[in-house]
């Protein structure tokens, strides 16, 4: 299988590509893409057979460009999903120090994540801004200077020749992100699945909300999550982005999407997919 993830090699993205390599049979590529928007494109022009994307962040929230996505420029359907705990590294060129280090390198959002530890270990550090975090520690040992370290995860010091000089230094050990797979179709019924869609409910309509889950409710099916997103025509309007537990083509859940249907003004499904046990959430 052709699995386009976002680039480059050393990322969680591609930590999570290969988590859902291992889900499949038979020998797999990796095909590094530079946007969401890319990875998707892949699929629809048969680059690759599926594009794995994170979609929510445990500290962040859903990640917008994903859901955007999912919503309105494509018909591809979840199949997957995978959860990558966030474990960054400060990494330097081989034979560097901590002590040497003056400036830490890495992309602007896992600088944030470790702004604990640079504040203790490393108060003086300057901090400057990669695209990437594998982009940061690659750089790090292009360059062979040994007062510059990177953020990334152990996998990208590994790949690119840089030495570790200290782990786990995110701030927050709970901190996790949660990818989906897209292909052109979900997953077939395993007994234990989720399925996730979006509704738009109808305008100026009092509980019309309420109408709609109460179809859930009816039939005692479980919600993982409600959310809702700007449908970015017009404001004060909005997507709801719902997980159940549950596959679309279970017939108790069938019933109750159509009902749902039926009631909402926009209604899509993004897909039905293995749902993950909860320690694979940790």
């Amino acid at each position: 299988m052709r699995i386009a993830y976002l680039g480059p090699a050393g990322t969680f993205s591609e930590e999570a590509a290969l988590m859902f390599a291992a889900m499949t049979d038979g020998e797999n590529t990796l095909i590094p893409f530079t946007s969401f928007p890319a990875l998707v494109s892949a699929v629809e022009t048969d680059i690759a057979d599926a594009a794995v994307l994170p979609i929510e962040n445990s500290i962040e929230g859903s990640v917008s460009g994903t859901v955007d996505l999912l919503i309105h420029d494509t018909e591809l359907q979840i199949c997957a999903e995978m959860v990558v705990p966030v474990r960054h590294c400060l990494a330097g060129t081989p034979g560097a120090s901590i002590t040497d280090i003056t400036t830490i390198h890495s992309h602007p959002q896992a600088l944030g994540q470790c702004r604990r530890f640079i504040e203790r270990c490393l108060p003086a550090a300057h901090q400057s801004a990669a695209l990437s975090t594998a982009g940061a520690v690659e750089s790090v040992v292009k360059n062979d200077d040994k007062t510059v370290a990177g953020i990334g995860t152990a996998r990208a010091a590994e790949l690119y020749g840089a030495e570790i000089l200290a782990r786990n230094i995110e701030d927050n050990h709970l901190n996790a992100t949660r990818f989906i797979a897209l292909t052109e179709r979900d997953h077939e019924p395993t007994g234990r699945d989720k399925t996730s869609l979006a509704i738009t409910v109808r305008r100026n309509v009092p509980g019309s909300l309420h109408a709609v889950l109460e179809e859930l409710a009816a039939d005692t099916i479980q919600m993982t999550k409600l959310e809702s997103r700007p449908a970015k025509n017009v404001l004060g309007e909005y997507y709801f982005l719902i997980d159940i537990e549950g596959h679309r083509l279970d017939p108790q859940i069938a019933s109750a999407l159509e009902l749902m249907r039926a009631k909402s003004d926009i209604f899509k499904v993004f897909g039905s997919y293995p749902r993950l046990p909860e320690d694979a959430k940790e």
